[in-house]
């Protein structure tokens, strides 16, 4: 699958804290319409890619580490699904496809992905909320 919820999420996530200010888990669900178990599962693998920091304490939520300027579509969906493609077998093994055999419809799926990648790489968050 190519976009996932969780993707989805992440990106709305990223959205919600745009401003550069820290905003709690309950004030990014309800201004994007997140589940709250969901945000909080979400906000982990963010946390852990780096996009994100998490502040502790009575007043505590989160924050972008990094400006949207800074950050592309690519960095948000690799944080959360590391094994981002178009099909599954292009990361992992298929038995269509070896050296001694190699499949023409893995190939082609391959130089999507590429392309794909290419042009999360290229779109900054900034570019897309506020260009």
């Amino acid at each position: 699958m190519l976009f996932t919820k969780e993707s989805d999420y992440a990106i709305r996530i990223v959205r919600a804290l745009k401003s550069g200010e820290q905003r709690n888990v309950q004030e990014i669900c309800n201004a994007e319409e997140i589940p709250n178990a969901f945000c909080y599962k979400i906000m982990k693998k963010l946390n852990r890619g780096g996009l994100v920091e998490a502040v502790r304490g009575a007043k505590g939520g989160f924050r972008l580490t990094r400006t949207t300027r800074e950050l592309t579509l690519y960095d948000v969906i690799m944080a959360v699904e590391p094994d981002f493609s178009v099909i599954q077998c292009i990361h992992h093994f298929c038995n269509q496809n070896s050296e001694e055999n190699p499949c023409k419809v893995h190939r082609e799926l391959l130089g999507i992905q590429h392309t794909v990648e290419e042009l999360l790489q290229k779109k900054t968050l900034y570019d897309i909320l506020e260009g």
